[in-house]
């Protein structure tokens, strides 16, 4: 998406609250001329021009067309660069009429404002050097959060606390790559400003960080869109009315009949500021049914994905060492040794008592739940809020963009390129050019190397307003 050039005389304007009816709704404009454009359809109750008035500065008045009123609202000053774009600008508090809204915009533009694009004042806060794009791209991650978990990463990145760290890495390496183009300046004299001991090591702890950077992202990802949670067994041991009890509604069908489930079934839950994507799957067994092999296959393929494995077993019909062979079989499926496996006993109700021995049998935290009853599920969703607790908190930074990972990988290839470029001993200059692609690419996080097209795919993925 191509953006119109960001320049002081250019005034934007943008209703920012969700779209439709409300109470109130609020309406932003910003750039050079914000002040003047809003006083052409502005009165104050005081009868005083808006260049009487000091930034930060809530005034009472009417909207007026042709000396009609149109609305009773409430404008808020704001003079550059104190304000979130860094120019003049204005906020109009208004009713929430859709009408209203509207023929207050439809003002502004005859007044000389022009419409914002998704994003544009978040743009111009970049720009205007207001904070970092990365910091920019948190804003849009602060009003799609939908979990306390996720809003709180949002937040620690819009601080700038994962930019500070950014920003760190890239000056350590800016700063050797320096001496290493001055011993390219000097050649033919055979000088040798940077120590190659003291710069292999730097790589190798830099290397360091960046791994644990790429590595949170898993982490990043499930607390932004939901820690992946699939539900297996067999069929009939009650995978979906399990998912039914987590969620507390009826999303799956319960049957009797054995290979109901056919595919899987997906919802998010929010628990305990935690959000959860529960994956309910066809029964693992075999069978003739090709539609039903489909689902198996697709369960499998749930299985690699899921950072939580809820296996579940009917106690009232578990043999103890089928059991174990299947969750052992289970586990040579996944190479992650990170996913967490937990043992759902479910049924516990046709049982006359739990079976004592069965937890230090298994080796595998059990649960004994009545999915049917919907009893023990809390000890489930507890279970889970500490998974996501522990994942949590084994990071300081945590990176839950796509574009930031893929920076970031790119990176690590390309510092690699240069440890393995000093240990063959391949000429300087070469190492140089790697070195700067690194730079380049952790530059593109923060934004201090970026390009029009990437600005454009970043901010047109906001609501207009903002």
């Amino acid at each position: 998406m191509r953006y119109p050039d960001i320049s002081r005389e250019d005034t934007i304007c943008a209703i920012a609250s969700p779209p439709g009816m409300g109470a109130v709704a609020l309406i932003r404009i910003s750039g050079a001329d914000s002040h003047n454009i809003a006083g052409k359809v502005f009165k104050s109750a005081r009868g005083k021009l808006l260049s009487d008035y000091p930034t930060h500065k809530a005034i009472f008045g009417q909207i007026i067309e042709h000396e009609q009123v149109v609305d009773e609202v409430l404008l808020t000053l704001f003079r550059n660069p104190h304000s979130y774009t860094g120019e003049d600008a204005v906020e109009i508090g208004c009713h929430g009429s859709v009408y209203i809204q509207q023929r207050i915009l439809e003002l502004l533009l005859k007044a000389g404002a022009r419409l914002a694009e998704p994003g544009e004042f978040t743009l111009r806060a970049f720009a205007n050097k207001r904070f970092d794009l990365a910091q920019a791209e948190a804003v849009a991650d602060l009003i799609a959060s939908r979990s306390e978990a996720a809003h709180h990463l949002a937040i620690n990145q819009m601080r700038g606390g994962f930019s500070k760290r950014i920003l760190d890495l890239r000056q350590q390496l800016i700063d050797f790559t320096a001496l290493i183009e001055l011993e390219l300046d000097f050649s033919e004299e055979d000088v040798e400003f940077a120590d190659r001991n003291r710069f292999l090591q730097l790589l190798v702890d830099v290397k360091v960080e960046i791994s644990q950077l790429i590595d949170s992202f898993k982490t990043g990802n499930a607390i932004k869109n939901g820690l992946p949670v699939t539900i297996i067994g067999k069929p009939n041991v009650g995978k979906s009315t399990l998912l039914n009890a987590i969620l507390n509604e009826e999303k799956a069908i319960v049957s009797e009949v054995p290979g109901t489930t056919r595919d899987s079934i997906e919802d998010t839950i929010v628990i305990e500021g935690y959000i959860f994507r529960f994956i309910d799957t066809a029964g693992l067994r075999e069978s003739e049914d090709l539609v039903e092999n489909l689902g198996i296959e697709r369960t499998y393929e749930k299985i690699k994905q899921a950072a939580v494995i809820l296996y579940v077993c009917d106690l009232s019909a578990c043999n103890l060492e089928s059991a174990d062979e299947m969750l052992n079989e289970f586990k040579s499926y996944i190479k992650d040794q990170d996913k967490r496996f937990i043992l759902i006993g479910n049924k516990a109700d046709l049982l006359a008592e739990t079976p004592a021995h069965f937890k230090e049998m298994v080796e595998l935290e059990t649960i004994f739940i009545s999915a049917k009853r919907k009893e023990n599920i809390n000890l489930i969703t507890q279970s889970l809020v500490k998974v996501a607790r522990e994942l949590q908190s084994d990071q300081d930074t945590i990176v839950s963009n796509a574009r930031h990972y893929q920076a970031l990988q790119k990176t690590f290839e390309a510092l690699e390129s240069v440890e393995k470029g000093f240990e063959s001993d391949l000429p300087t200059d070469l190492a140089a050019i790697d070195l700067r692609s690194a730079i380049h690419h952790l530059g593109s996080i923060t934004g201090q190397i970026s390009n029009e097209e990437i600005l454009g795919s970043i901010f047109s993925k906001f609501c207009i307003g903002k």
